[in-house]
C-alpha cells in the first residue's frame, strides 16, 4: 500500500512525534466510523468517545494530513459569512441559535488543550486589521453585532493602538479579538489524535474510504478493509473526493498558499508584532500572518480555485509579505506549500444527513479551525438525539455552482476576480 506523506511544511517539519499508525485491513465493528482525521472528525470521535461511543476513525494520508494540518494556525471567531448575512436569510431562532454557537469552537480548542496537556503553541489575541475607512466601518458594526451575542473581549483600534500591535504602515485601524489567537495546527491534530486513542478509539492511517455500502447498518469499504458500524460521519472536506457525490455536487476545493521565513530572532520578531497576536486583513481575498514559536514569520493568502497546485508558491505571496513588511526584503524563506479548503457557494458550512445513518459537515469556506471543532460536537449530539444546534445548520439553504462541476471553478474564479478589484480600489 502506498505512503502518502505530509507536505514540506513547517508544520511537518516541526511535528510533536508520534507513534506510526496501521492501516486497516480486514473486518471492524464498531458504533461510528468516521471518516477522515482532521479536526471535523476528531472533535466527533472525541465527543462521541466521551460519552461512550465505540469510534474507528479512517484517514487517507494521516492524521492532520489536509487543512487541518496546514492552515494560517488561526483561532478566528464566526463563520466566513457573518451572522447579520445568516440573520437576513433565516428566521430569528436559527439565526440566534447559529449566533450563540458563532464563538464556541475557539472555546472547544482551549477546553481540548487543557484537558489533554495537547503541547500546539496555543497563544491568545487575533487582530482584524482595516486597511481603509470602510473596512473600519465593518469593524465597528462587527463588534456590535458580535456584543449583542454576548461576545465581549474585543477592543476597537484606531491608527495609533494599530501600530502598537503590528509593525505594518497600511492600516487604519483593526479590531483586537482576545478570544482569538493562534496555534501549531498540526500539532493540535495530533494532540487530539492522541486523546481519542486515550479514550479507547482507533485510527488507521493510509487508509481511503473508496465505498459506502449504504442501509441499516452502513459498510465503509477502504483498499484492504471493511468497517460495519451504526452511523457514519463523513468529514473529509477538501480531499473527500467523489466519495458521496451528492456532496461534491455543491462545493469546491480551494487552494491557499502558505510560506515561512527563516527564523528572525528575537528583536526582530518582537518589533513585527510585539504582543505576538496573529493578524488578517479584512479583504476578501485576504492576507494573514503570525509568529511561529521559534519566531518565524508564517504569512498567507491567495486563493487557487479548483485546487491546483502553482509553481511557484514563494513568488505569490513573498511580495505580499513585503508590501505588510518591507523590512524583511533579505529574509530567507525556508518553507512554502499549499492546502486544500472546500467553499461553498454561500460561504456557510454545509451540514447534514443522508438516509437515517450517514451524517456529515464540510465547506468550512476559510473559517475551518473553529468551525471544525464546533461541528464535532454538534454531529456528536445529532447521533445522541440532540438535534436541535445540528438542524440550525441543517436547514440553511445550500446550492450547486452554476454550470455544474465544469464551470464552477471558472465562475468562482470570475467572482475572486471582481472582489479582488474591489479589494485593489476600496470599493
Amino acid at each position: 500500500m502506498a505512503n502518502t506523506p505530509y507536505p514540506q511544511s513547517y508544520y511537518a517539519a516541526s511535528a510533536n512525534a508520534v507513534p506510526p499508525r496501521p492501516a486497516l485491513q480486514g473486518d471492524v465493528e464498531t458504533d461510528v466510523c468516521v471518516i477522515g482525521a482532521g479536526y471535523t472528525g476528531l472533535s466527533s470521535a472525541l465527543f462521541l468517545l466521551e460519552n461512550g461511543f465505540r469510534v474507528t476513525v479512517l484517514e487517507a494520508a494521516k492524521v492532520g494530513f489536509g487543512a487541518s494540518g496546514r492552515n494560517g494556525g488561526q483561532i478566528v471567531n464566526s463563520y466566513s459569512r457573518d451572522i447579520d448575512v445568516i440573520e437576513r436569510s433565516v428566521g430569528p431562532k436559527q439565526a440566534q441559535l447559529l449566533g450563540q454557537m458563532a464563538f464556541e469552537g475557539g472555546k472547544i480548542i482551549r477546553e481540548r488543550v487543557a484537558k489533554y496537556q495537547i503541547q500546539c503553541d496555543l497563544k491568545d489575541g487575533g487582530v482584524f486589521a482595516a486597511l481603509n475607512s470602510k473596512h473600519m466601518g465593518h469593524l465597528e458594526s462587527q463588534k456590535r453585532l458580535w456584543e449583542r451575542y454576548g461576545h465581549t473581549q474585543l477592543e476597537l483600534l484606531d491608527e495609533r493602538r494599530i501600530r502598537e500591535v503590528v509593525a505594518c504602515d497600511n492600516y487604519v485601524g483593526g479590531l483586537l479579538d482576545m478570544s482569538g489567537g493562534h496555534i501549531h495546527p498540526l500539532n493540535l491534530a495530533l494532540g487530539e489524535a492522541a486523546a481519542v486513542e486515550s479514550l479507547g478509539g482507533t485510527i488507521y492511517e493510509q487508509s481511503a474510504a473508496v465505498r459506502i455500502e449504504r442501509g441499516a447498518n452502513p459498510v465503509v469499504h477502504t483498499a484492504e478493509g471493511r468497517v460495519r458500524a451504526k452511523f457514519i460521519i463523513v468529514a473529509g472536506n477538501a480531499y473527500l473526493g467523489n466519495l458521496v457525490p451528492e456532496l461534491a455536487a455543491k462545493s469546491m476545493p480551494c487552494g491557499t498558499q502558505v510560506i515561512t521565513t527563516a527564523p528572525l530572532g528575537d528583536e526582530l520578531a518582537r518589533t513585527l508584532l510585539p504582543q505576538d497576536y496573529c493578524v488578517e486583513d479584512c479583504n476578501y481575498l485576504l492576507d494573514y500572518y503570525r509568529l511561529t514559536s521559534d519566531k518565524r514569520l508564517i504569512f498567507g493568502g491567495g486563493v487557487v480555485y479548483g485546487a491546483r497546485d502553482p509553481a511557484n508558491i514563494e513568488a505569490i505571496i513573498r511580495p505580499k509579505m513585503l508590501k505588510a513588511f518591507p523590512q524583511l526584503k533579505d529574509v530567507k524563506i525556508d518553507y512554502a506549500w499549499t492546502g486544500n479548503f472546500l467553499l461553498t457557494l454561500s460561504r456557510l458550512p454545509q451540514v447534514g444527513r443522508l438516509g437515517d445513518n450517514i451524517y456529515y459537515s464540510q465547506g468550512c469556506s476559510g473559517h475551518g479551525v473553529t468551525y471544525t471543532h464546533l461541528a464535532g460536537k454538534v454531529l456528536a449530539e445529532a447521533l445522541r438525539g440532540q438535534a436541535e444546534r445540528f438542524d440550525a445548520f441543517a436547514d440553511l439553504p445550500h446550492y450547486p455552482f452554476p454550470g455544474g462541476q465544469l464551470l464552477r471553478t471558472p465562475f468562482a474564479a470570475l467572482g475572486a476576480w471582481y472582489y479582488g478589484l474591489r479589494d485593489k480600489f476600496g470599493m
